[in-house]
């Protein structure tokens, strides 16, 4: 492991992401829309409020794109899976496949991260984030993160970034497209697709299932950890005019999966014991409604959108029912951009009103603070700038007030800039602040066991700025670059043990949190049958000079594909690296957190298709090829090596 670990760090240090600034495309970029502009370039949706893409390339903040052909390359069923090879990003999941699953950026927590399907916001409201381990992936999607303080676009939970899981539409990939798989652990999988687009319709629908026997999680366990996963997505737009556009979106989600908990009595205190007959299961419904309207021969565009998520999370024990809860996200938006082309300069401004209730409700048996509803309101007002003069510099700017009816009225701003040389080079930064309010869980928490929620909690607030310079090469061929960022977190929400019983309760910090790094990134096709990408991140977390946990200090991935020349074969081999990481077990009878060191590990993955006819295909992946065995959560088991094979076919 060692070995593999020196090759892919020393390799993958000083390169880095390849994202840019902000020149408006010849096509609008919702999330609804293509994801490519009338040139072929690929486009960023999420960096801007305008309803228009952004060339990926002329972004001036840090963004990573993953397209389809990524996930399709490196055969991805688990959506989190392939963001561990996105800089600056930290995955962690309790175990096997559909136990909870955490996404961190920068360094911050995971709530602090706002995640988009389809522009729906999907995080649980009552949890006040979002769980990956209900994502699995689409036959046909692409994935964008963007990176450092974005709630001047999107107000609350975007401290950290966004990241957005984009399903493609039918005029981007049509026809129909069959999946089936089978492999270790008694994993079952498979996925369909029907897509098309006429003169003023395109739809698209989607469906995926992931089954799997699962494997033991609990150190020294017998009990399999078992989950079964679904996902289908179907997506439509009406295009009667050239000035008008109808888009509907509707997304249903199930995870049954199995858990383990942790000891309450005897020498195992603390560690995850076998726990016959828990599980959990979590539903969500998310739907969007979007109307856009094109004036003034499409300079001045005007979008109304609606969309809500219904998120439903039940625990059960041996006994039944044990704990449970059901969110709520209301969410309507109007957006009007304008774009002035002055020859030299070209800008976009656009203005945005944004009002969200959200509102839960218990559904244990007994033993909440709060057993009722509970809802909350806000309006949030954007104003946003995007400049470009020429190819060579790329200006933005934004601001959003919001107005709470529980917690103070934050204002949030963030500025960026870039500027490319005639050779190539390019240089971007930022600065941006961002707030988070307190979740409901932690404003209403149990009251009968060793947690109480506090509803007085204050929002947490965070400032931060990024430097980068990127490279491209051999005319486009490979990007190379590195990013610095720095942070700072203040009113940080933290957990506090009260004396004499040590019973737990959320409490705001009084000092503050730092987090700085370096990201880096190389993409590159030197030649049409080879490509790979390259990330690697140094990140250095504390709080109050202590170092926060499930966040390693190094993190790297190697992904290479090889193409034949008739491009009916292709094979992937992935290096994942995650470093020594700290975290928290509550190992004493005290119920006082200990502090306990996990150790680094790499993972090795091999893929590999190939086409049988032009229509049918075989393929078949090894995962953990060298049979490394590591703990992402402390005292959660992982998987050993495993092997699948399928057949797709589309039409």
């Amino acid at each position: 492991m060692k070995t593999i670990v020196s090759l892919l760090a020393s390799a993958a240090i000083g390169l880095a992401a390849a994202p840019a600034a902000a020149r408006p495309a010849t096509v609008q970029g919702d999330p609804t829309l293509p994801t490519r502009d009338a040139a072929g370039n690929e486009i960023v949706v999420t960096a801007s409020r305008s309803g228009e893409g952004t060339p990926v390339a002329d972004l001036p903040a840090s963004v990573t794109l993953l397209d389809a052909a990524a996930l399709q390359e490196r055969q991805t069923r688990i959506v989190s899976d392939i963001l561990r090879d996105v800089p600056g990003l930290a995955v962690s999941r309790t175990g096997g496949v559909g136990g909870m699953t955490q996404v961190r950026i920068r360094g911050s927590e995971s709530n602090h991260v706002l995640v988009l399907i389809d522009g729906i916001e999907v995080s649980d409201p009552f949890q006040g984030e979002y769980d990956f381990g209900t994502l699995i992936a689409d036959e046909a999607a692409r994935i964008e993160v963007l990176r450092g303080q974005q709630s001047s676009l999107y107000g609350s939970d975007a401290i950290g970034g966004v990241i957005q899981y984009i399903t493609l539409t039918g005029r981007e990939r049509p026809g129909v497209s069959l999946r089936a798989e089978g492999g270790s652990f008694g994993t079952a999988a498979g996925g369909a697709r029907i897509a098309g687009a006429g003169d003023t319709v395109d739809y698209a629908v989607s469906g995926s299932v992931y089954h799997t026997g699962g494997t033991p999680t609990a150190r020294g366990g017998s009990r399999d950890i078992g989950s079964t996963s679904v996902g289908t997505t179907a997506k439509a737009t009406w295009t009667p005019s050239s000035t008008f556009k109808l888009t509907g979106v509707g997304r249903y989600s199930y995870t049954d999966a199995d858990n383990n908990d942790p000891a309450t009595s005897g020498p195992l205190f603390g560690y995850t014991v076998d726990s016959p007959g828990v599980h959990s299961r979590v539903q969500g419904f998310y739907g969007l409604a979007r109307a856009e309207l094109a004036l003034a021969d499409g300079r001045w565009t005007s979008a109304l959108t609606g969309q809500f998520a219904d998120t439903n999370r039940k625990g059960y024990g041996s006994t039944g029912l044990a704990n449970g809860n059901s969110g709520r996200r209301y969410k309507g938006s109007f957006e009007t951009s304008y774009r002035i082309d002055t020859g030299a300069l070209v800008s976009r401004i656009t203005g945005a009103v944004d009002y969200e209730r959200e509102s839960f409700r218990n559904l244990t048996p007994g033993g909440f603070a709060f057993t009722g509803r509970r809802a909350t309101e806000n309006w949030g007002f954007v104003g946003q700038y995007e400049g470009n003069v020429g190819d060579a510099l790329s200006l933005g700017a934004s601001v959003r007030h919001d107005r709470n009816d529980r917690f103070a009225d934050p204002t949030t701003f963030r500025l960026q800039a870039g500027y490319r040389l005639p050779f190539g080079l390019r240089a971007r930064g930022a600065y941006g602040t961002g707030v988070k309010n307190p979740g409901y869980f932690e404003l209403f928490g149990f009251a009968d066991g060793r947690y109480i929620g506090n509803p007085d909690l204050r929002p947490e607030k965070s400032k931060g700025w990024e430097a980068g310079l990127d490279q491209e090469i051999a005319g486009g061929r490979a990007t190379v670059g590195a990013t610095y960022f720095e942070s700072r977190l203040e009113d940080e929400i933290f957990t506090t043990f009260l004396a004499p019983d040590f019973l737990a309760s959320p409490s705001n910090r009084t000092t503050r949190s730092r987090q700085h790094g370096v990201e880096a990134f190389v993409s590159a096709r030197p030649i049409d049958q080879l490509r790979f990408d390259l990330a690697y991140t140094y990140l250095k977390a504390r709080e109050d000079g202590t170092v926060e946990v499930r966040r390693p200090k190094h993190v790297a991935s190697l992904n290479t594909t090889v193409f034949s020349r008739d491009k009916r074969f292709a094979g992937t081999l992935t290096l994942r690296y995650n470093g020594r990481q700290d975290d928290v077990a509550f190992i004493d009878p005290s119920f006082v957190p200990v502090r306990v060191s996990l150790r680094e590990y790499a993972l090795v993955n091999l893929n590999a298709e190939y086409r049988l006819t032009d229509r049918l295909s075989v393929f078949g992946r090894v995962e953990n090829l060298l049979a490394e065995r590591y703990e992402e959560v402390f005292s959660f088991a992982t998987p050993g090596r495993a092997a699948y094979g399928g057949v797709r076919a589309s039409f």
